[in-house]
C-alpha cells in the first residue's frame, strides 16, 4: 500500500516554467545565445545550475556559473513577483488535502532553488501539507540522475516500494524510475514534447489522482 508521495513542483502543483522560461529567454538574450526552443525543451528537469553548466559548454558565455543563476534567479523572481495569473495545477490542491487529510505523507522533490520553492509554498499556503521539502540544488546533478528521489524516498516513514512520484517531465520520471520508484505521470499541456513511456501510469488530469486511487498502485 502507498504511504507516501513524492511530488514534482514545476507542472505538477504550480505552473512556474512560463514564468522561468521568460526569465530564461531574457537572460539568453542578454547573453546574445541562441537558444531553440527544443533545446530549452531538452533542459526540462534540470536545476539552474546544471542547465548553465550545459550551455557553457555549448555557447561562448562569459561570468562563472554562479553569476549566471543570480541573474536568471532575479529575472525570475521579478516576473514572478509581478504576474497576477500565476496559478496552482488544476485539481492538486484537492489532491493534497485528499491525502494529507487521510494521513498520506508527502515530500516534495523538485529541481528549484530553496527560495523559489519557498515562494510558491508561501503564496499557496502549502508548507502545512508537506513533511519535507528537498531542493535540487542540495544534489550535484539533476535530473534524469535519481539522486533527489533516492533522497526523498529515504526521508519516507514507509519502504520505496510504498512511495511513488508524481512527475511531468521527461527528466523526472526517468529520475524517478532510475531511483526505482513507482512513477506517474502526469500529462498536462505544458508536457507535450516530453516523453511519459516509462511512467507506470500515465493520467491527463490530476482529478483522476486520489487517496484512493494511489492506495491501490
Amino acid at each position: 500500500m502507498i504511504k507516501t508521495v513524492i511530488f514534482d513542483m514545476d507542472g505538477v502543483i504550480v505552473d512556474t516554467e512560463p514564468v522561468h522560461s521568460y526569465a530564461y529567454f531574457q537572460h539568453f538574450a542578454e547573453l546574445n545565445i541562441d537558444v531553440s526552443k527544443d533545446m530549452f525543451t531538452s533542459f526540462m528537469g534540470n536545476s539552474t545550475r546544471n542547465t548553465f553548466q550545459k550551455l557553457k559548454e555549448l555557447f561562448p558565455i562569459d561570468g562563472e556559473v554562479e553569476e549566471l543563476i543570480q541573474r536568471k534567479r532575479t529575472l525570475f523572481n521579478d516576473a514572478f513577483d509581478n504576474k497576477e495569473d500565476l496559478y496552482l495545477i488544476e485539481g492538486v490542491e484537492k489532491l493534497i488535502r485528499d491525502l494529507h487529510q487521510n494521513g498520506m505523507q508527502l515530500i516534495l522533490a523538485s529541481s528549484a532553488a530553496k527560495v523559489t520553492i519557498d515562494r510558491v509554498f508561501k503564496r499557496f499556503d502549502l508548507h502545512q501539507y508537506f513533511a519535507h521539502i528537498v531542493s535540487g540544488e542540495d544534489f550535484p546533478h539533476s535530473k534524469p540522475h535519481p539522486a533527489i528521489f533516492e533522497y526523498a524516498a529515504s526521508l519516507s516513514t514507509a519502504e520505496k516500494e510504498n512511495c511513488i512520484v508524481i512527475e511531468d517531465s521527461t527528466n523526472g520520471i526517468r529520475a524517478a524510475k532510475a531511483a526505482e520508484l513507482f512513477c506517474v505521470g502526469y500529462d498536462s499541456e505544458n508536457s507535450k514534447l516530453q516523453d511519459l513511456s516509462l511512467a507506470d501510469v500515465v493520467v491527463q488530469s490530476l482529478s483522476e489522482l486520489s487517496f484512493e486511487t494511489i492506495s491501490n498502485y
